[in-house]
Order: C-alpha cells, then structure tokens, then sequence
C-alpha cells in the first residue's frame, strides 16, 4: 500500500496523489499548499471536496535560494493562493456536474464551478486555481470568449490552441537576456553549460498543471512551454505576477505561440545527472532549432 493511504482508499482514483514525492525541487512551491490538500483529499475521497476546503491565506513571503540552484530555481516564493471568494468565487464540482456536449471551459464561465476528477491532473488544476486565481479566470475567460466567436470545431484555431498549451504546458520564466536568447537559439550547451552560472538569477514558475502532473514520474524527455516574464516583474511576488499575467495575455499575442521550448530536468540542479556536458549533448531530448529555408 503507498504510502499516505489507508483502507478505506482502496478503489479511489485519487489515491495516486499520495505517490507525490513533495521533496523534489520542483514541488517545492506546490508543497505547503499542496501537501495537505492531499491529505484531506485522501480523507474525504474527493479532490473537489479537498479543494474546496482550502482557505489559504495569502501571504508574503520570499525568502532567498541558497547558492545552490534548485533552492534558487524552486525558492519559496510569495504566495498568491487566495481564499476561493478572492478567485471570483470558484467552486470545484465533480466532472459529472458537466452536462454532456457543453464544453468544459464554458461551463466553467457560465457557472464559476470547474469539474474535477479524482486524480493528479484535476488536483494540480485545482492548486494552480489557487495560486493564480486571476491568470486562471482570463484563461477562461479567453477561451470562453474564442468559444462563443467560432463555436466548437474540430480544430481549436490558434489562439484556443495557444490557450490550451498554457493552462496545460506552460513555464513562466523570468532570465537574464543572455540565457533568454540561448534558449531561443536552442543553444543548449550554451543555456546549460556555459550560462550556467547565470542560472542563479533565473526564476521559474511551473504553471501547466499537466507539466507538474508529468513530474509526478519525471522522465528526461518531458518539456515545457517557456513563457517570459517581463523584466520589471518581480517575479517572487506571485500577487503582482497573477495580476501582471491578467493584462499580458492578449490574443494577439497568444496567436503567435510566444513560448520556447524547455527539456525541465535539463535545469540546473533538477537532476543530478544534468551536472556532466553529456546529459545535454542527447539529441533526441535537446534538439537543434531548425532552420527554416
């Protein structure tokens, strides 16, 4: 039996929660929100119930990263998880409160309730909701928007696409402009190897509920979306981060796909193979930018 769970758990789909090994640097922003979440859920055999149940305080904290880059890159940032009636009141329902054939962000819109099954995925969504109410309510709002414009098709168009691949996939990062434009130019040596360093000044934010869902069984291949955070942010204070996201995620600019893509256990410190040059000369992981002709 994994560990965290009782026998009463048996048969519920949320149980996989209690495999979340909070120790790992990329969960460290998640844990002291997360962790206990867990454990009501376990409780209660219901994540929705458990999300619902968090009245978390927002608070500011920061608190600076050791010389060591996974306490650097996963520092305890200031929160931004407010109390549900601050994140425009959203409820957590279960998946079967969606009536067949609407579509789930509309849904979301229209009642202010996000379906939520019992599992790792819904359970992240859940969390970010909290840490970032208002960026989570423009995604929605967005891809609400986008729905009543061009209906449901078969294919999403670019900007429900671009949506999509945020809420889902996304990195925010705030870098120098020196390592920006390596990870642009797919330098990969040069981002990891010769910038190294200057990853002490880099900060991340792992959005995509299904990036973090991903590192719950980290495996090399597994890729973020890199979104930048603009330089006057600060990007500690998730408050001013959650707000400043409101106003920067436009359509136009979503339209484009402003993302990067980024191999996440290629970080600095995120796993101790990546300390030898080797871990990045891999290929099939980290490949070269094309060259459109």
């Amino acid at each position: 039996m994994a560990r965290g769970l009782s026998p009463k758990t048996e048969g519920f789909a949320g149980a996989v929660l209690a495999e979340i090994d909070w120790s790992q640097p990329w969960f460290a922003p998640w844990r002291e929100l997360g962790e206990p979440t867990v454990q009501q859920a376990l409780q209660q055999l219901s994540v929705a119930e458990a999300l619902n149940a968090i009245t978390y305080a927002a608070k500011r904290e920061a608190s600076a990263g050791s010389g060591d880059i996974a306490s650097a890159a996963s520092v305890n940032t200031t929160r931004a998880g407010l109390a549900l009636g601050d994140a425009n009141e959203v409820k957590f329902v279960p998946q079967s409160a969606l009536p067949e054939g609407q579509a789930y962000e509309d849904f979301i819109f229209k009642t202010a309730q996000v379906p939520t099954r019992d599992g790792l995925h819904d359970f992240f969504n859940g969390l970010c909701w909290h840490r970032f109410p208002l960026a989570k309510r423009r995604l929605n709002q967005l891809q609400a928007a986008e729905i009543e414009a061009q209906g449901i098709r078969s294919t999403r168009g670019p900007v429900r696409d671009a949506l999509t691949l945020f809420d889902e996939n996304v990195v925010l990062m705030h870098a120098p402009d020196a390592v920006w434009a390596a990870l642009q130019a797919r330098d990969w040596l040069k981002l990891f190897v010769d910038l190294r360093d200057q990853w002490q000044q880099v900060h991340l934010v792992l959005f995509g509920h299904a990036l973090v869902e991903k590192l719950v069984t980290p495996y090399k291949s597994i890729t973020g979306h890199v979104y930048r955070i603009a330089n006057e942010v600060n990007p500690h204070d998730e408050i001013a981060l959650d707000a400043w996201l409101v106003q920067d995620l436009q359509p136009a600019k979503l339209a484009t796909k402003p993302y990067e893509p980024l191999p996440v256990l290629g970080i600095p410190g995120w796993c101790a193979a990546n300390a030898e040059r080797a871990f990045y000369e891999d290929t099939t992981v980290f490949r070269p930018k094309r060259v459109v002709t």
